[in-house]
């Protein structure tokens, strides 16, 4: 699959309820179908689609989502119901339910996406713990520095107050 292909499938993961998630109606663009035919193939194979796998999306976080991008609005044209979202785990299963080269192709982009994402998540907080180690020591070293100059400027502050000359009064 293109580069460009996969930034396309990139931008169609979005996060709801602290998932990474597809929409029913990108997933049936990528396969070539309609989405209420990816819905039907969904309920007749409902036992392979628990909640976290798939769930459908309240009037409010559709609310929420249609202000944040561009999603059809309610009435003639748009959707009569929540969309449905799956999960890593329901996009794997999807291809089981859709049974083409397409979806199987797909499938595997998808997967390969999710896969990535996930190891830059993983690269991420691994650097972010790097980086409050660090910041703890330099810290730690800082304080010693500090605590050692307050030192020695506590020891040479007498000596130099009894030799200095004033300096521009007589």
């Amino acid at each position: 699959m293109s580069p460009l292909k996969e930034q396309i499938i990139e931008k169609m993961i979005y996060v709801i309820r602290e998932q990474k998630v597809m929409f029913d109606s990108d997933l049936a663009e990528l396969y070539g179908v309609e989405t209420r035919v990816l819905n039907q193939s969904v309920q007749r194979n409902l036992s392979r689609f628990p909640n976290d796998f798939m769930f459908q999306l309240t009037e409010n976080e559709h609310d929420s989502l249609r202000s944040q991008f561009v999603i059809s609005k309610k009435g003639k044209g748009g959707r009569r119901y929540m969309p449905y979202v799956f999960t890593e785990n329901g996009v794997a299963m999807l291809s089981s339910v859709l049974n083409s080269e397409k979806a199987i192709l797909i499938n595997v982009s998808i997967m390969r996406i999710f896969t990535r994402l996930r190891s830059f998540l993983m690269l991420e907080k691994d650097l972010s713990e790097r980086v409050t180690k660090l910041e703890q020591g330099t810290n730690q070293m800082f304080k010693v520095v500090f605590e050692r100059l307050d030192n020695y400027e506590e020891t040479i502050t007498p000596r130099l107050a009894g030799n200095r000359k004033r300096v521009g009064l007589k």
